[in-house]
């Protein structure tokens, strides 16, 4: 692994050490619970056991149309590099954490500790690309991580990101995780400040206009399993 390819702001490394911890933890069978709070002290729980199971409800669709080499973007434990691999179908995740990329190698998936807006191999020649489990939110500006993700795939490649559902408040900016078990660095304390981080969520019916201002253009949207997606296409 190269380190100048992971780009973790030193204000956010606590978060990224925490993001591993309880990552480590749900891999292990023991609660996986994060709670982010964006910037308006609302409080979004996410259950990390999830990203670690062979399949989460809602995961076929996503695999279906991804029928040519795939890039997983914040692959996490590898759940759907994996299960493309199994499928017979090239598939590589990058992510920043090595917790995640250790176990996406123990499940069998290709994965390098990366940051999607450093260097990638095979830039400009991907033909999928994976947005899955609110990674639309990595960086905490939509707009630049898919013109980055733009960058990334083939001309005639698709882009296939998670949203959240109609309606739903979009946010970027300054936001904290948390331990849902309520101890904030393992020690535990709980430390209700949290630890900060870039993030966002993007409404559904709010994909559009970010959509545009990347040269990205909106060709299907899908439901399955109260999960909401769409497939982009370089404009």
């Amino acid at each position: 692994m190269n380190p100048t390819n992971v780009a973790c702001p030193p204000g956010e490394q606590v978060a990224l050490d925490l993001y591993d911890r309880v990552l480590a933890r749900a891999a292990a069978g023991v609660d996986g619970t994060l709670v982010l709070r964006d910037p308006s002290g609302r409080e979004h729980r996410v259950d990390a056991a999830s990203w670690c199971r062979p399949h989460r409800p809602g995961d076929g669709g996503l695999l279906d149309r991804c029928r040519g080499a795939t890039l997983d973007v914040g692959c996490g434990p590898g759940r759907l590099a994996g299960a493309l691999l199994e499928r017979g179908r090239p598939a590589l995740g990058i992510d920043v954490s090595p917790t995640a990329v250790r176990l996406a190698r123990l499940r069998g998936a290709l994965a390098l500790c990366r940051d999607a807006f450093a260097p990638v191999p095979g830039q400009g020649r991907w033909e999928h690309l994976l947005l899955a489990d609110g990674n639309i939110g990595i960086g905490g500006d939509p707009a630049a991580l898919l013109r980055r993700c733009r960058d990334l795939l083939a001309p005639h490649g698709r882009l296939h990101v998670e949203l959240e559902p109609p309606g739903t408040r979009s946010w970027n900016g300054r936001a904290t995780l948390h331990d849902g078990d309520g101890d904030g660095d393992g020690d535990g304390t709980d430390h209700s400040g949290g630890a900060p981080m870039r993030w966002a969520q993007v409404a559904a019916d709010d994909l559009a206009p970010l959509a545009g201002t990347a040269g990205l253009f909106i060709r299907t949207t899908w439901t399955e399993e109260d999960r909401w997606f769409a497939t982009l296409a370089p404009a």
